[in-house]
């Protein structure tokens, strides 16, 4: 089995090697037992929020990379506890001694969280984070968010942003390190975090072209200085290309690989006075407001599922589409969205959250002649999730000490 020991370099495209507040103080391993798993998949986003709990939790854990098979196996539809999905030869084997806890994301890892726990003779706690493809009532716990739109349920948590690793100790830290590398820029620091397609939202060559061109002439607006632009996993070859060559004027753009050896994003987010974020990515929006600096939304897509709602038609006038950038699958997803909720459990929305957002101050949108967003209280997520996660695993004191300074940084 691959294991991360405080070291997952490997499992996504931002820096996810496991730190911990160094005023927790160290961490000491329990004899002949470690204390949480984290099943990686192969989604970064929901590597970076799962990390993030483990961290905050303040317990000794280990990452462990679960890769399953291209072809979904029959038996592991219809049990609820196997390994028949996991591709064992890349995997690796899971031995005891069993954790107290794993926490996990992505419906393929269900059922392995589900075996893990039934090897542990029923003692492993379950925490997904994210959205279970089975009815769930069998996990101890299940963290989400709006967008997934879960119904009201004792174990389920739901939290006004994603769980994220950003705090003042590391981006302190990713500005000592980048700082000295970016000085030759001017400033102010546009910071422009570039996702990709997302269901019904299609960021291809004409969007991410706009999108060049727009955070352009936003920091032109907002007294020049520099763009510090970054793609992610989900950006395609192509939205690449057509962003970093609509930039113009001083800036500094990175472009994600699977190989690359250093990432520029949190410094990005450390150094930047003002960012620039696509809608698609709701972990990305989480971590930007996390700085606590003006956050604007670029929106992309067309028709009944666009991300900002138009002036009076709040999107439905066909007519103001941007035609090079609406796909018919925008229609199928306004359809499917139709659908009564007790049918189907299985929408994403990141509508609900970006309104929530744009009502409260917090962002504006991009283009918009809107007031500088305000820079109120970061939601207490965090804080609240390490606590029902704490009060499922009983005699766990290693969690006490960064419980309470969680607790009070979200105050």
């Amino acid at each position: 089995m691959r294991t991360a020991h405080f070291a997952a370099d490997e499992v996504g495209a931002r820096d996810l090697r496991p730190t911990r507040d160094p005023q927790a103080g160290p961490a000491t391993r329990p004899a002949g037992a470690s204390r949480v798993w984290v099943l990686a998949c192969h989604r970064e986003g929901d590597n970076a929020q799962m990390i993030g709990l483990a961290e905050a939790l303040g317990w000794p854990f280990e990452v462990r990379r679960i890769i399953h098979r291209k072809r979904v196996s029959p038996r592991a539809m219809l049990l609820s506890a196997t390994l028949a999905s996991v591709d064992a030869r890349r995997t690796g084997e899971l031995e005891p001694p069993w954790p107290d806890l794993v926490i996990f994301a992505y419906h393929r890892n269900e059922n392995v969280a589900r075996w893990i726990r039934e090897q542990s003779g029923g003692r492993t706690r379950l925490v997904l984070v994210g959205r279970p493809w089975s009815a769930g009532d069998d996990l101890d716990l299940i963290v989400t968010t709006p967008q997934l739109q879960l119904a009201e349920r004792p174990n389920i948590l739901h939290n006004a942003l994603p769980l994220h690793r950003i705090t003042p100790a590391r981006l302190e830290a990713a500005a000592a390190e980048w700082g000295p590398r970016l000085r030759h820029l001017p400033r102010p620091f546009t910071a422009v975090l570039v996702g990709g397609s997302s269901g019904p939202y299609a960021f291809d060559r004409t969007a991410a072209e706009r999108l060049g061109h727009e955070a352009g002439a936003f920091g032109r607006e907002q007294g020049g200085g520099s763009l510090l632009v970054t793609t992610s996993a989900r950006t395609s070859r192509a939205a690449a290309e057509a962003v970093l060559g609509g930039v113009t004027g001083p800036a500094h753009c990175h472009r994600w690989s699977p190989d690359q050896t250093e990432n520029p994003y949190l410094g990005f987010l450390a150094l930047a006075d003002r960012i620039i974020v696509t809608g698609d990515s709701i972990s990305m929006i989480a971590e930007a407001c996390a700085t606590r600096k003006p956050v604007r939304l670029f929106a992309f897509g067309g028709g009944p599922a666009t991300m900002r709602p138009e002036p009076r038609r709040a999107g439905r006038d066909l007519r103001s589409l941007r035609a090079r950038e609406f796909r018919p699958r925008a229609l199928l997803y306004a359809w499917y969205m139709r659908l009564p909720r007790w049918r189907i459990n299985r929408t994403r929305d990141l509508r609900l959250v970006h309104r929530t957002l744009v009502a409260s101050g917090r962002v504006a949108w991009l283009g918009e002649a809107a007031a500088p967003p305000t820079l109120g209280p970061v939601p207490g997520d965090m804080a609240r999730t390490v606590r029902r996660v704490s009060a499922l695993v009983p005699n766990a004191p290693l969690m006490a000490p960064l419980a309470q300074l969680v607790q009070a940084a979200a105050r």
